[in-house]
Formats: C-alpha cells, sequence, structure tokens
C-alpha cells in the first residue's frame, strides 16, 4: 500500500488504515475543572509531582488526529535544522511553579528559544521562563464550550503570541494575534500568513490548505 501523502488521502483511509482507528470511540472523560478553579489555587511549597498525562484522549476520531499529526509533524519538518525550536503534541504546560494542577495539552505546541529534546511536560520556570509562542487546536466534538473558552483564557494570560483553533467538522479557522497584552481576533477572510511560523493557511479551499514558506503543501512526507 502506498504511504497516503496528503490529508485528503488521509481521510479517505477507512479507519483501520488511518492514523487513528483506537480513537473512533469516544472513552468516558475526566471531570473538567474550570479554569477560574485552577487559576484560584495558592501555590505550593516544596517538591510537587507534574503529571505527563491528564487522562483524557489526544484525539477523538482519525479526522481530528490526522490534522493533529499533520500540523505537528510539518512544523517538526519545517524546524528541524533550528536546535533552539521546540515542537510538542499534547504535552502538557504547567506555567506556574507549585500548581500542579494548571495545566492543558495543546494539539501542537511552538516554542522559539528552547532546545529540542524529551519532555515529559513543558514545566516553564525550568524552560527560562519561555511559554509556547505559537499553539494549535483541532476541534473535536466532545469539547465543551467552557472548555474552549478556557483554553483561550490561558493562552492569553500565560503569553501565547498566536493561537489556531480549527473544526475539521465545519472546516473553519480561527485565530487571536497578541497585541500588547491580549491575544486579538484573527480576521481570516481568505488567507493568513503566521508572523512568527511563515506558514499559510488557506481557508478558501476545503478543507482548508497549509503551506510551508517555500509553498509546498503539508503532507505527511518529507
Amino acid at each position: 500500500m502506498t504511504t497516503p501523502r496528503t490529508l485528503r488521502e488521509l481521510l479517505a483511509l477507512p479507519p483501520t488504515e488511518g492514523l487513528a482507528s483506537e480513537a473512533d470511540e469516544v472513552e468516558p472523560r475526566v471531570p473538567y475543572t474550570p479554569l477560574a478553579e485552577l487559576l484560584a489555587l495558592e501555590p505550593v511549597e516544596g517538591e510537587l509531582d507534574y503529571p505527563e498525562s491528564d487522562g483524557n484522549l489526544m484525539a477523538e476520531n482519525t479526522e481530528q488526529f490526522a490534522w493533529i499529526v499533520l500540523i505537528k509533524e510539518n512544523l517538526e519538518i519545517l524546524f528541524r535544522d533550528n536546535p533552539l525550536v521546540f515542537v510538542a503534541g499534547d504535552l502538557l504546560w504547567y506555567p506556574i511553579k507549585g500548581n500542579n494542577r494548571l495545566c492543558f495539552a495543546p494539539d501542537t505546541m511552538v516554542v522559539f528559544g528552547r532546545p529540542k529534546g524529551r519532555r515529559g511536560s513543558y514545566m516553564q520556570w525550568g524552560e527560562d521562563g519561555l511559554p509556547p509562542q505559537v499553539v494549535f487546536e483541532v476541534r473535536s466534538p466532545g469539547n465543551r464550550a467552557q472548555e474552549m473558552s478556557d483554553k483561550l483564557h490561558f493562552y492569553d494570560q500565560f503569553g501565547v503570541e498566536e493561537y489556531y483553533l480549527y473544526d475539521p467538522d465545519t472546516d473553519t479557522l480561527d485565530g487571536w494575534l497578541r497585541a500588547g497584552a491580549i491575544l486579538r481576533p484573527l480576521p481570516i477572510l481568505r488567507e493568513w500568513v503566521s508572523p512568527r511560523l511563515g506558514i499559510r493557511f488557506d481557508v478558501s479551499s476545503s478543507p482548508m490548505g497549509l503551506y510551508h514558506p517555500d509553498g509546498r503543501a503539508f503532507s505527511l512526507l518529507d
């Protein structure tokens, strides 16, 4: 069987041949704690365990998983020759030392200024205080409205510069770009080029097109 190169080819595969057949059935999710409650927790002094998993699935269906892999792997390729760009998928990000419940795991995150390498989680205080500058989320049917709102506020409060939210079911892209102290919505009408990444989003195509700075379409083969 020929390895699929494009997202369209991936999505056309039957579940047994796709990237995430194990995620077709949505398992019960871990009870959700609102962000406001987590922010209200006082940091604890001393050593704490920072879990490497929040107990939730990375993806709920093959389409969502295919998009996550497509974005994450192409960003790895884009920055493979830069030792100080760290790219990760579904990695828990802890912004505050002493609060091991305040965290989110972006579907993909990019950190400029931090070395590549294995991490069980991204503990910001151990990374020169640098937050991920760019994050991506691929929306799933199980995402609660409050959860998505909390993610936006979390990324806003803790320093993300660019936030992109794609919904495969509706083929819609929402984006936010930091202006001063806050993230502001982007008017993505047809095309948008990420200031940090240099990649191009084409929302006039269906499904949305993603392109490297040199014009190559995102694919799963280099």
